[in-house]
């Protein structure tokens, strides 16, 4: 009898023990995740947008010639579409700027127009002029040197291996080193005032060490993006290679002109044949 509750009792502490054991590991997590960064019990949203990151094309959008003028006069109609855009609203329509994912996220709602046929979100232009517009004054404050620029998709890098050569702001393509703005003992350690990046979850590394050291971000961000941490945002297709080349083709010429630096690049350049 003595001897079957001295095991109870055994059971009872080890049960106890795995408990105590669980918790501190569970407050470990919590204490070393940095702010933003869901915790265990919210995974599923993170798992969706991860989902949505994988299955998203990085192929452009074809509009034929007939599509672009039918967009334009919608737009035009039901849009601002009376106000002076830094390009052409055709041009933004050709790069299929506008055209964001099936995925609506909360964040990204007020930045969106309708819903195609085709189940297609399309972003407002008028809005995507406007924060193109602030995100130039943004970057206009910093100089070359106090910025970077991350963008792991594929779909961008000639453009922003041409934004660099114009602007001669530093910038990573296929891998970000994770700590390198923040790990003094990296090699390859530098600081930097700005961080610009071309998804906010892609180019997430980026974007968790920006906000580690409380400085500023400027991101491209499209219908399926949640944009904690970000602090200037462009709306806007950050899929396609056409749509990139644009949002930087414009933020390389009006960096140039406040910079005073020379740019004799054209949007095809950035874009490639947009017939």
């Amino acid at each position: 009898m003595v001897e079957e509750k001295n095991n109870e009792k055994k059971e009872t502490l080890k049960g106890l023990a795995a408990e105590l054991e669980k918790k501190i590991t569970e407050d470990k997590s919590k204490a070393k995740a940095p702010a933003g960064v869901p915790s265990e019990g919210k995974k599923v949203k993170v798992e969706k947008v991860e989902e949505v990151e994988k299955f998203e094309s990085e192929e452009d959008v074809k509009i034929s010639a007939k599509d672009v003028k039918k967009e334009v006069k919608d737009i035009k109609e039901n849009v601002d579409g009376k106000k002076e855009t830094l390009i052409p609203l055709e041009d933004y329509i050709k790069c299929a700027v506008h055209l964001g994912t099936k995925v609506i996220t909360p964040h990204m709602k007020k930045y969106v127009y309708k819903r195609r046929a085709d189940g297609l979100a399309v972003i407002n232009t008028a809005l995507i002029d406007e924060r193109l517009r602030e995100a130039i004054d943004f970057l206009g404050k910093y100089d070359t040197d106090k910025i970077y620029l991350v963008c792991k998709r594929e779909a961008g890098w000639e453009a922003v291996k041409l934004f660099s050569e114009i602007t001669g702001i530093r910038v990573f393509t296929k891998k970000y080193p994770s700590g390198i703005t923040t790990n003094l003992e990296l090699e390859d350690f530098f600081e930097a005032e700005l961080t610009v990046i071309c998804d906010p979850w892609i180019d997430k590394n980026a974007l968790f060490d920006t906000a580690r050291l409380k400085k500023p971000v400027l991101s491209l961000c499209d219908t399926n993006n949640y944009t904690t941490h970000v602090t200037k945002l462009i709306p806007c297709n950050n899929k396609s290679k056409k749509s990139i080349g644009c949002i930087l083709y414009i933020l390389a010429r009006e960096y140039a002109k406040i910079k005073g630096l020379e740019f004799n690049a054209s949007l095809e350049d950035f874009t490639g044949p947009l017939e």
